[in-house]
């Protein structure tokens, strides 16, 4: 991973957005904080070391209305919160449509300029 990754401006969720495993089409988890080149979640389910997965989540959009995302991600850690049976995750993103990373960069840019 190079440190741009790192750099990304980053926004914090403080509302519950469940993030869906596409493939098992269940809920596995919330969003904690989110990048355009990643994202960290708080997980309700065991994850799978160095594992790629497809996930789903929504975004407020531009009218307030939902924007669901879908996105191809890799695994880069899993460590255990302090609530049994859930975890902390850091995920990359692999795939995320330019429609989609521009919904994206909005929404973080939303909270960088609210401060």
């Amino acid at each position: 991973m190079n440190d741009d990754t790192r750099r990304a401006p980053r926004r914090n969720v403080n509302d519950q957005v469940p993030v869906t495993d596409t493939l098992a089409e269940a809920v596995i988890g919330r969003l904690g904080n989110i990048s355009e080149t990643g994202m960290l979640m708080l997980c309700s389910v065991p994850m799978n070391e160095d594992a790629l997965y497809q996930m789903r989540f929504a975004i407020p959009g531009a009218n307030g209305q939902p924007q669901t995302l879908d996105v191809g991600v890799h695994l880069l850690w899993n460590e255990p919160s302090h609530v049994t049976g859930q975890s902390w995750a850091g995920f990359r993103f692999l795939t995320l449509s330019r429609e989609h990373k521009e919904q994206l960069r909005a929404w973080i840019a939303e909270e960088s300029s609210a401060v």
